[in-house]
């Protein structure tokens, strides 16, 4: 259901009840007991409804975002969409769905026989012990009122995932198998009329990526499910966002063992530049950015098209100033000239600037403990569209084993999905920025 038609559909069952309301008070007397009864599931309904429209506005929101991102970073591969998906009946409860699991298994406890009817037909499975129960969720068993108040947790994110062309991973096989070519045609002038023209046998190397595999999973007590508020929503909320921050710190920062990718950090062969200074300053930082990116136009002979920086590092050039205390690096809205860089100190994530002429993403997901003193962090300067994510159809999944652990009142939750990251087509477009003039910022 589109959040228009959710819309809507909220709006005539609040018409609804404030019909009802507004006969008892015009009659002057209580509601009766099938009027409470059908005043109750109205307003359960028009909570559900609430929920569902505040999940489908946040999804589009973050979207958008991805797609703004994307623009500017001139991406213009689909992001692939997470699907959601019960293991054992999965027309019967997902985003967007006619019906809410939470609400029938309330509903399916006070009589409401169509929602038993759709539990049963989803319910399945064996055994497992209960790992978290109503402690775990005290700030979530609450009154409905109270729960748009849940902090959700803190996490990185994924802004470099976002910038990535993204690909469907083939249907089968545990690695995807791409051709390099290592050895290129040539040409040579003539020596005479009628003579050979030059030759050279072109040959490639194969290169495989491994199909990875992310999931993560909750076991959740029936008991906080059935008296805390739309625990599912935010369990399953909590999961992909974990989700998708793992990705993205594995995208980076991936060695290729242990069933993980190789990121940017780890692909063989690619440029470094050596920023080494007692004392850094951004007018000494700005020429190494200028040569990252130099390298890529002199090695692989295209342009960079990004620079991935950890949000201190965005701190530190934004509060950079030359010799009269002006800073170096102005937002936009400023409309500045002659500024070394552009951009807003206070975003994170996506595109918060521009360097050099190129888009600035700043990503926690970038470690800060390289290098001797485990204090410094890196600087990468990339041609974002050379790397290739391959992403299962659907990622991430959503699966409930609602019956699992049928005999401690137990639900399972999991999320997962499977990747292959095609990182090393190209090592010469990455460059990355290292050294002692990289080490946290002072302000």
């Amino acid at each position: 259901m589109k959040i228009k038609e959710m819309l809507e559909k909220r709006e005539g069952l609040i018409s609804n009840v404030k019909e009802m309301t507004e006969l008892a008070e015009k009659e002057d007397r209580d509601f009766t007991e099938e009027e409470t009864k059908s005043y109750d599931n109205l307003k359960s309904e028009i909570n559900d409804l609430g929920e569902r429209i505040k999940e489908a506005e946040e999804l589009r929101k973050a979207e958008d975002e991805i797609k703004e991102s994307r623009a500017k970073l001139d991406v213009t591969e689909e992001v692939l969409e997470p699907s959601v998906e019960s293991i054992e009946e999965p027309g019967v409860y997902h985003r967007g769905g006619e019906h809410s699991f939470l609400s029938d298994a309330f509903n399916a406890r006070n009589g409401d026989y169509l929602a038993q009817e759709r539990i049963n037909r989803h319910q399945q499975g064996n055994g497992e012990k209960r790992d978290i129960g109503t402690g775990a969720f005290e700030g979530l068993v609450v009154p409905q009122y109270l729960t748009d108040l849940v902090a959700i947790n803190a996490r990185a994110g994924s802004p470099f995932y976002n910038a990535l062309p993204k690909a469907p991973l083939p249907d089968k096989g545990m690695k995807v198998e791409l051709s390099r070519i290592t050895t290129g045609s040539t040409n040579a002038f003539q020596a005479t009329q009628n003579a050979a023209l030059d030759e050279t046998n072109m040959d490639d190397t194969l290169y495989s990526v491994h199909v990875n595999t992310i999931g993560g999973q909750q076991d959740i007590s029936r008991q906080a499910i059935e008296r805390g508020t739309d625990l599912e929503a935010i369990v399953f909320s909590d999961l992909i966002s974990a989700y998708y921050t793992e990705l993205d710190k594995q995208l980076i920062n991936g060695d290729g063992t242990n069933n993980l990718p190789v990121g940017i950090r780890n692909v063989a062969g690619i440029n470094t530049v050596t920023y080494t200074d007692a004392s850094p300053t951004v007018g000494e930082l700005y020429p190494k950015i200028i040569d990252a990116i130099q390298k890529i136009n002199s090695n692989r002979f295209a342009a960079a098209s990004a620079i991935i920086m950890h949000p201190r590092r965005w701190g530190f050039l934004t509060a950079g100033v030359d010799g009269n205390s002006r800073p170096l690096v102005l937002p936009v809205a400023n409309e500045p000239s002659n500024a070394l860089g552009l951009g807003d100190a206070a975003e994170y994530g996506q595109v918060v600037g521009q360097l050099a002429g190129l888009p600035v993403i700043s990503d926690a997901n970038i470690p800060t403990d390289d290098g001797g003193g485990n204090n410094q962090d890196q600087i990468y300067v990339v041609k974002a569209d050379d790397h290739i994510l391959f992403e299962e159809t659907g990622s991430p999944f959503r699966l409930r084993f609602d019956d699992v652990g049928s005999g401690s009142l137990t639900v399972k939750l999991v999320c997962y999905g499977y990747v292959a990251y095609a990182s090393g087509r190209y090592p010469a477009g990455i460059t990355k920025i290292q050294g002692t003039g990289l080490v946290t910022p002072s302000f």
